[in-house]
């Protein structure tokens, strides 16, 4: 087999083991020889940051966090940091914790120590994102990647079984969407195919029995995987759609993405037949939409995005709005109609249509 690719893989270090943030934050700290640390934390994180950030020399606790990271309180954040003079940001928490951190990092270059309780994922990348009057913006810089990040599976036990699926699914998105992002190679779709199959044997564990430690820390290993994936490949057709939806209707992330993929996956999937078996094979089904569907069902995942607060009549701007970040190397044609169609069955909970199963 010839291969001809180009892979970047992004510095960062990862301490992984469940009951072990508090003392591998503090030895992380020292090794980064920080003195007046910054924790982000929303206030659902607060019992959380207080024991993992116990002992450590905390100058501010900033806990105004939202989804989608609102221009203004990223500017106030900054502000705050720089105010209390901080030489390292921790935040602790899900995708909204950690983009602010970015937020923050984008301008200030503060290093980020990063302590996930969710399976966003974004700790793993370098990409950040602000919204500013329904519009998110989303790019890619090295300063906002977390120096470490500290993996505790102990701090997921909080998180519902439903918000867990919610994320695990988000995790699940980054690895598919992964497979033919604009930079996709051997390499991180290798990373993006093992984090599928840690995170759905992870989620089904969690359904389970959600008290799984095991369980929960393959999901999180799984969703580390699928951020160091999605960071190396890039954003495909299902992060454009669904950074659009978040940042012009304000939907719930974790929510929005379960919710997409397997349309997303519907459409794609016929246009690169060697990627949809490799998909298939990691979720056990036939087709890769088989073997999605089974999960989801499963899982008892988000169905409808008029659950979550998107309205009809949104769609014809929201297709509009999407079209001119469809990537160019999709493995089909999209546009605004096949954009249109995707959204309205998404919106209405419509099951996915298999055509390879027919």
């Amino acid at each position: 087999m010839s291969l001809t690719f180009e892979n970047i893989t992004l510095g960062q270090r990862v301490v992984f083991g469940h009951g072990r943030a508090t003392r591998n934050l503090a030895a992380e700290i020292d090794r980064l020889g920080a003195r007046r640390v910054m924790v982000i934390a929303a206030p659902a994180e607060s019992v959380t940051a207080d024991r993992v950030t116990a002992g450590l020399p905390v100058v501010l606790r900033h806990s105004d966090v939202r989804p989608h990271v609102p221009v203004e309180q990223a500017e106030a954040a900054r502000a705050a940091a720089a105010e209390c003079g901080a030489d390292l940001i921790v935040c602790v928490g899900g995708g909204s914790t950690t983009g602010l951190a970015k937020a923050v990092a984008l301008t200030t270059r503060l290093p980020i120590v990063a302590v996930p309780t969710t399976y966003a994922g974004s700790e793993a990348t370098n990409v950040w994102g602000l919204t500013e009057d329904s519009r998110k913006t989303t790019g890619v810089d090295d300063a906002v990647l977390p120096v470490t990040v500290v993996y505790d599976s102990h701090l997921t036990l909080s998180l519902p079984v439903g918000l867990s699926v919610a994320s695990g699914l988000n995790a699940i998105a980054h690895c598919v969407d992964s497979m033919w992002a604009p930079r996709a190679n051997p390499v991180n779709q290798a990373l993006a195919m093992e984090g599928l199959r840690a995170v759905a044997d992870g989620l089904r564990r969690v359904v389970r029995d959600p008290e799984d430690i095991d369980g929960r820390d393959a999901t999180l290993y799984g969703c580390y995987l699928s951020g160091v994936a999605f960071a190396s490949a890039g954003s495909g057709l299902h992060h454009k759609i669904c950074h659009v939806l978040g940042g012009a209707y304000d939907l719930p992330h974790a929510q929005t993405h379960a919710t997409v993929l397997p349309y997303v996956l519907e459409l794609n999937a016929p246009g690169t037949p060697a990627t949809a078996h490799r998909i298939a094979a990691a979720l056990d089904g036939t087709t890769p939409l088989a073997g999605l569907n089974a999960l989801r069902e499963e899982l008892d995942a988000p169905r409808a995005l008029a659950d979550h607060g998107m309205r009809r009549e949104d769609i014809p701007e929201a297709a509009r709005l999407i079209l001119p970040y469809v990537p160019r190397n999709n493995p089909v044609r999209v546009d605004a109609e096949a954009l249109t169609d995707l959204l309205t069955r998404a919106w209405a909970g419509e099951p996915p249509r298999d055509s390879e199963a027919d």
